[in-house]
């Protein structure tokens, strides 16, 4: 792979030859579609930029390399992470885009859609191949931009309060600089500027919202999709503080000695920190930060307020969000009676037995499963869009659709089982497990969720799809062979959770 600061004397296709702000970039085309790939959007935060705000990137001559994937962030194994075409390299010089581009006539900007992507701040990069873009920039003719960011100890367990040396909300100042760089340079690649759609799922979804309520991102994007925000995994500043001097406590070192120290000591001790969480879900320790100048408030409270950029917004979440995390030791969710009550114990002890009786047959697995679900994603999500909806144009959906295997060990539609039907990405490992002959004939239901995001995406519009408006709370309904709106489906549980959020 090519260091990030090589120049490569080519003879380039003129084609994939772009010019950036910071120089000349050499790309290569695949089927249909252009790609860039290891694209730098800021100075790469090592040495004494670790723990840092992403710099300006600085210019560079000639023409640079852009066909290899950067670094993923370091992380652990990760299930989406599985596949044996994802990058295996992991550092922390990481912050890069891919960009998709199609063909299109001269002269003409098409629409960009930015992927934010999830992995609860620890885990994922937007080059892993369940995200590829290219099918989607194929298929709608439009940019699509993949952002990697900071995670886990470098950019998603918070220590700015340990002095000037440390920056809060790091991963969300990376995706600011990254949305930054799309503004000032996409043209280049053939997209418009003023036509920017952010997009991203569970922790992606959860930046997309704060971005929304930042004042920092204003006027860098036009539209924005959350699917399956996990807003309790965004904190406040004194919770924040507490674990980075508990951080400090494990790491048996001072603030000024962490940007020297070994990668395997830091995410050791954040880890540590993050184990111990599991006991007061759903505040994990890793997260993003409210109660300071990059995020003032909440994003909830932000909405409840009207202090956020009132662009239109697709927000929904899975049937089955928890089912997934049920299996996990300990539990990262409220899914067992036990985790339940201690859950209620912490946050609203005279609400308990009122939230519960709205969920038939607690305590089987089903009803356990559906209480971690609104916990985490259904709950905070309902009082975003009943908040947000009063600002801006607002659409909620619900994904009901299962694929066979995931209804055979009785998952179903469990937190990320869309994405592969968003991004048509049925080669990728995990498109392989869910749809094995996706690639060939893609389900019905990728086709339409597909169509629906582009075309909210690029401006045609939603006439089939009913604002949401707290008079009606009309929600799409996606299933596996057609949609349907209906008007508060999960309207019990909703008002049993109201004013806990």
């Amino acid at each position: 792979m090519p260091h990030y600061d090589s120049v490569v004397p080519v003879v380039a296709d003129p084609s994939t030859v772009v010019h950036t702000s910071a120089g000349a970039l050499h790309g290569t085309t695949e089927g249909e579609v252009r790609v860039w790939r290891g694209v730098p959007y800021a100075e790469q935060p090592v040495g004494q930029r670790r723990f840092r705000a992403p710099e300006a990137l600085s210019p560079w001559s000639g023409l640079r390399e852009a066909v290899e994937h950067g670094p993923v962030p370091p992380q652990g194994r990760s299930f989406v992470g599985g596949g044996r075409d994802d990058p295996k390299i992991r550092d922390e010089a990481c912050l890069t885009v891919t960009v998709w581009s199609p063909r299109r006539e001269p002269g003409t900007l098409l629409p960009v859609m930015v992927w934010i992507p999830g992995g609860a701040f620890v885990y994922g990069a937007g080059q892993l191949q369940l995200y590829n873009g290219s099918r989607l920039a194929a298929n709608g003719n439009v940019v699509v931009v993949n952002v990697t960011y900071r995670l886990g100890v470098f950019g998603g367990f918070e220590l700015g309060d340990l002095g000037t040396d440390f920056d809060d909300n790091l991963c969300l100042r990376d995706q600011i600089a990254a949305l930054q760089w799309v503004h000032d340079n996409i043209a280049a690649f053939g997209g418009d500027p003023q036509c920017i759609t952010i997009f991203g799922e569970s922790a992606g979804a959860t930046s997309v919202l704060a971005l929304l309520a930042s004042p920092a991102a204003h006027g860098l994007f036009s539209r924005a999709i959350a699917q399956s925000p996990a807003l309790p995994l965004i904190a406040d500043r004194d919770i924040r503080a507490r674990r980075a001097h508990e951080f400090l406590d494990l790491v048996g070192a001072g603030p000024s000695e962490l940007a020297g120290l070994p990668q395997r000591a830091l995410r050791r001790a954040a880890g540590e920190i993050q184990r111990r969480s599991a006991q007061t879900t759903p505040t994990l320790a890793y997260g993003l930060t409210y109660g300071v100048d990059l995020l003032p408030r909440h994003p909830i409270e932000a909405a409840r307020r009207g202090e956020v950029n009132p662009v239109p917004l697709i927000v929904g979440t899975n049937t089955h969000e928890a089912s997934m995390f049920a299996w996990s030791k300990p539990p990262m969710l409220p899914t067992t009676v036990g985790g339940i009550d201690a859950y209620f114990g912490r946050v609203a002890p005279g609400a308990r037995d009122r939230v519960l009786a709205a969920y038939p047959g607690y305590p089987r697995r089903r009803a356990l499963i559906d209480v971690g679900s609104d916990v985490m994603f259904g709950a905070p999500t309902w009082a975003f869009a009943d908040a947000y909806s009063a600002h801006a144009p607002t659409h909620v959906y619900r994904f009901d659709h299962a694929a066979w295997h995931l209804r055979a060990i009785g998952l179903g539609a469990t937190h990320g089982s869309e994405i592969v039907h968003i991004q048509h990405s049925y080669g990728s490992y995990i498109g392989r497990k869910l749809h094995p002959l996706g690639r060939r004939v893609p389900p019905s239901v990728g086709r339409r969720m597909q169509s629906t995001w582009l075309r909210f995406a690029t401006g045609e519009g939603l006439d089939d799809w009913p604002r949401y408006e707290t008079s009606t709370r009309a929600t799409r309904i996606i299933a596996s062979a057609s949609d349907v709106t209906v008007e508060d489906p999960d309207g019990q549980r909703r008002e049993a959770w109201s004013g806990l959020y």
